[in-house]
């Protein structure tokens, strides 16, 4: 009979998640299946080897192994996990620990019941798109490639000065400014920075790209929501005075001088996330922003479904 592995993803600083991890690893461990955990966390290693019955990933088991990835944290471990299970093909089920919590699946209160829900394989799997993110210098030779499944920002490194940025789609210029940085964002993740900079929410169903500024200094500097297929660019100008840094989901980051060139375009790997409820994304919303619905009736008989 073929193992189990399924991975187990936690932030390792708060009692709380470590004891939730703890859990899942006898839970899983009880079900026949194998809990392997991130090689390169340490923290999280010493203080689950107590429990013991895990294997280490990149030691033990290889990321193609790997069914699916349990993760206990907010949406900073979630992406973290998504970043570990890149090269491969399983999905990521998040369990809330932290506040909002937008990419996880359920709260904590209910990980006894995703945990039997896992082992029985009763999950859907759900793919997102992720963003090809290029970077070029003034010859037009890449110098770093990398991947986002939030977004893409663009950013001043020096808080005295805007950054002059010039805006491409498909190949053609669109507009040129003064700023302190540029989002470029999926559905996904227009939840997320997008959101905090007055960038639209899109429908997860939606497939679009969101470019939104960053306190631009020009009339004609408003979101904009361009295709799937889109190729959008931001160049740092010349004259722009010192350098800028791109981030990609916060977690991977690059310098950009001067004349720096950032490409982002649509990835031809998606990233995949377990789902539990068939719940929609407006109710999501709804929860998660604590929106007021109070007073909507809805059509006769209609019931708004808990995730």
């Amino acid at each position: 009979m073929t193992t189990r592995d399924i991975l187990v993803v936690a932030h390792a600083h708060r009692a709380d998640t470590i004891a939730a991890a703890a859990r899942v690893v006898s839970a899983l461990s009880s079900a026949g299946a194998r809990p392997v955990l991130p090689g390169d966390d340490d923290a999280l290693i010493d203080a689950l080897r107590s429990v013991g019955g895990f294997a280490v990933l990149g030691t033990d088991v290889t990321i193609d192994e790997i069914e699916l990835a349990i993760v206990l944290g907010g949406d900073g471990t979630i992406l973290r996990a998504a970043e570990i299970v890149r090269e491969g093909t399983a999905p990521v089920l998040g369990i809330n620990m932290g506040h909002v919590g937008f990419l996880a699946e359920i709260e904590a209160e209910d990980l006894d019941e995703a945990i039997r829900r896992v082992i029985d394989r009763e999950y859907t799997v759900e793919e997102r798109m992720a963003l090809s993110v290029r970077v070029k210098d003034t010859d037009g030779s890449v110098i770093y490639e990398t991947w986002a499944l939030n977004e893409a920002t663009v950013e001043k490194a020096s808080r005295e000065r805007m950054m002059e940025v010039v805006i491409e789609v498909d190949g053609r210029p669109l507009s040129t400014f003064g700023c302190d940085g540029m989002v470029v964002a999926t559905p996904t993740g227009s939840t997320a920075y997008n959101f905090s900079a007055g960038g639209p929410v899109i429908w997860p169903t939606v497939e679009a790209i969101a470019v939104v500024p960053l306190s631009a200094h020009a009339l004609f500097a408003r979101p904009l929501v361009v295709g799937p297929e889109a190729a959008v660019a931001i160049e740092v100008l010349a004259r722009t005075y010192g350098t800028g840094i791109l981030w990609c989901d916060g977690r991977r980051s690059h310098d950009l001088p001067p004349g720096a060139r950032v490409v982002v375009r649509r990835s031809s790997r998606p990233v995949r996330l377990a789902r539990l409820h068939p719940a929609s994304f407006t109710d999501r919303l709804v929860r998660k922003f604590r929106l007021p619905v109070a007073g909507w009736r809805g059509p006769a008989g209609t019931v708004m479904e808990a995730e």
